[in-house]
């Protein structure tokens, strides 16, 4: 069972974004990759992923734009 935490009243909101090899990939996204070798998933505190995008920069864009806190994954 999946609960859904509101991190929000915490007054802070954190994802990770964490780099990811495009050939660990399902086919369908894989072939949307194009040329690239690495994508970048964000996910939530649960572990959920929320997006995948080409760069780590577009990925902490994304999340600040969202009132939430990246923190990047080695």
């Amino acid at each position: 069972m999946h609960t859904k935490v509101d991190l929000s009243s915490l007054g802070e909101r954190i994802v990770y974004v964490k780099p990811v090899a495009v050939q660990d990939l399902p086919d369908e996204v894989r072939h949307q990759a194009g040329d690239l070798k690495e994508l970048f998933a964000v996910h939530n505190a649960e572990g959920e992923q929320l997006a995948l995008v080409a760069d780590r920069r577009m990925a902490f864009v994304l999340a600040r734009q969202y009132d939430m806190t990246p923190v990047a994954v080695h």
